[in-house]
């Protein structure tokens, strides 16, 4: 009985890798001789357009005159579902406003780890603060850089924030300035 196992076993893996092959092969053939062409891509140069539907990075806007948009009011944490949105408010005086409401966000943090780019922040908020818009880099190389916060998501006044300008923030100095 072992023997007859084995030898089925090993007759049922020849016929996968046989048309796993076979497979293999005849889509090099189709781009050998162009029968059925693919269209490629030359990722960092070129880039496909998007869905007009797609969100990926979050960006907190502002208002034309330079004022904060976010209002502190947690909504946008309130609706993730994967909980990775966290908001602290503070008051506005009116020597330091931030915001045109009573209260702003002076701590504004979303893990990326953990975003399933869903949008029910975007949804949820109701002066349209934060918003997902299509740049969809968003690799990097350690964890704790998965910590958008605040400086990092807040769109320069007078503009969008430029994809050459979305990078890696320097947390010491970050400690350092808190200091």
């Amino acid at each position: 009985m072992g023997f007859l196992n084995v030898f089925n076993n090993t007759k049922d893996g020849a016929k996968a890798l046989t048309v796993g092959m076979g497979i293999t092969l005849r889509h090099y053939f189709e781009q050998l001789l162009k029968t059925e062409p693919c269209e490629s891509v030359q990722y960092p140069e070129e880039r496909r357009e998007t869905y007009p539907r797609t969100r990926w990075r979050h960006v907190l806007t502002r208002y034309e005159n330079g004022l904060e948009k976010c209002i502190g009011c947690s909504l946008c944490a309130g609706a993730c579902p994967a909980r990775c949105i966290y908001v602290e408010a503070a008051e506005n005086t009116d020597e330091d406003r931030y915001s045109p409401g009573e209260r702003f966000a002076i701590r504004y943090e979303i893990n990326m780890i953990r975003c399933i780019f869903c949008g029910f922040c975007q949804d949820a908020c109701p002066t349209g603060a934060i918003v997902l818009r299509k740049d969809f880099e968003l690799a990097d190389f350690t964890r704790a850089d998965f910590l958008y916060t605040k400086e990092m998501l807040l769109e320069p006044a007078g503009g969008t924030i430029p994809l050459s300008a979305i990078g890696i923030i320097n947390r010491n100095a970050e400690a350092e300035h808190a200091h």
